[in-house]
């Protein structure tokens, strides 16, 4: 059927956005720089309102995903999944691959962010951080490779040295307990946990009188 455009009017709420009215009533809304191409008295057939609809989906989409990454990078599947909540699969896919285009997803360079941010923050073993990036979708020869130079000696030292804030007064051995199972919830192996927790416990361990003197 179609219809002829009868008002082009800006929102109120949002001047980037136009209501486009056809036939006197409200029948959809444009980005400014889409609805710029139209004017009042236009005829649009029904295949032309249908591409114009799926072109400011397209865009919402991509605003909505640009919303998203502005808290934190995300991982392509983890985008995916945001916006399927609202778009279906054709308009997400477009979002994706614009953000794609831009450099602003990337599965690599989110690993890394990951990782480097476990590091600081929140220290976690290889396997802990191998799974948690699986979960979010990144691909496994993306983790290994953002992995590959993953210092887990470096982060359960870190991560022991958070812990021992806590846990300083305790006996050795309640002090070896809890410091090695505390490690080993982190995703940190045996291997790697055990050293440390040594050298924790024994600088946690008084002088004796020889030592002082």
């Amino acid at each position: 059927m179609g219809g002829q455009i009868t008002a082009l009017k800006v929102q109120k709420r949002n001047r980037n956005r136009v209501n486009v009215y056809l036939d006197g009533r409200f029948a959809f809304g444009l980005a400014a720089i889409e609805a710029a191409r139209l004017r009042v008295g236009q005829v649009l057939s029904d295949e032309e309102i249908a591409r114009l609809r799926q072109r400011d989906s397209a865009e919402r989409a991509a605003d909505r995903a640009l919303d998203l990454l502005s808290y934190r990078p995300r991982s392509e599947a983890e985008l995916r999944q945001r916006l399927a909540e609202k778009y279906d699969e054709e308009t997400v896919a477009a979002a994706i691959e614009r953000m794609r285009r831009s450099g602003l997803v990337d599965d690599g360079e989110f690993a890394r962010y990951w990782i480097q941010n476990r590091l600081q923050h929140n220290p976690r073993g290889a396997m802990a951080l191998r799974q948690e990036l699986y979960q979010k979708g990144v691909d496994e020869s993306a983790i290994e490779e953002a992995l590959a130079e993953y210092d887990e000696e470096e982060a359960a030292t870190r991560a022991a040295e958070m812990a021992l804030r806590k846990l300083r007064g305790l006996s050795p051995d309640v002090l070896r307990r809890r410091l090695t199972d505390y490690l080993l919830r982190r995703g940190f192996s045996y291997g790697v946990v055990q050293p440390i927790v040594l050298r924790a416990v024994a600088d946690s361990r008084p002088a004796t009188s020889s030592e002082e003197e």
